[in-house]
């Protein structure tokens, strides 16, 4: 072999080792969503409970502040993606929440995710807070207390 074919076979070589490195890099990391997802998931199943006070509440942002061993932490959660777990007036939710926060780093924590929430269910006429909501889930229960106004 001449040695511009070496050559060029070794820069095709290097540019799909470094293709395949690349590949292996997004795949393992994922898109920021997904990262996103998988943090939530984590403090949610490896997490401590703990009491918040949600401060603002949007559409896509749930503004709140909690207390960890003396320590006071001001935190927001994007539930852009977790819509459908919140009622239809996001602004009912100020007050007090359940939280969640890794017990490794407690500045990590959250309000909601898609298996467990910590907000309350807004307030519901009284003959229908005598009713059992059902346990179906997270969704199903906000649905009900939506519908019960």
């Amino acid at each position: 072999m001449t040695e511009g074919v070496q050559v060029a076979a070794l820069c095709g070589v290097s540019l799909a080792l470094i293709a395949l490195a690349v590949w292996i890099a997004m795949r393992v990391h994922g898109t920021p969503e997904k990262r996103e997802r998988k943090r939530r998931l984590s403090v949610h199943r490896q997490g401590r409970l703990g009491d918040a006070m949600i401060s603002e509440a949007t559409d896509e942002t749930l503004y709140y502040f909690y207390t960890v061993r003396g320590v006071h932490y001001t935190a927001s959660q994007d539930v852009a993606s977790l819509r459908e777990y919140l009622p239809a007036e996001p602004h009912r939710l100020i007050g007090v929440a359940g939280m969640k926060y890794s017990s490794k780093n407690p500045a990590n924590s959250i309000l909601v995710c898609e298996e467990w929430s910590g907000l309350r269910a807004p307030a519901v006429k009284e003959e229908a807070a005598r009713t059992e909501l059902p346990r179906n889930g997270i969704k199903d229960q906000l649905a009900d207390a939506d519908h019960c106004k």
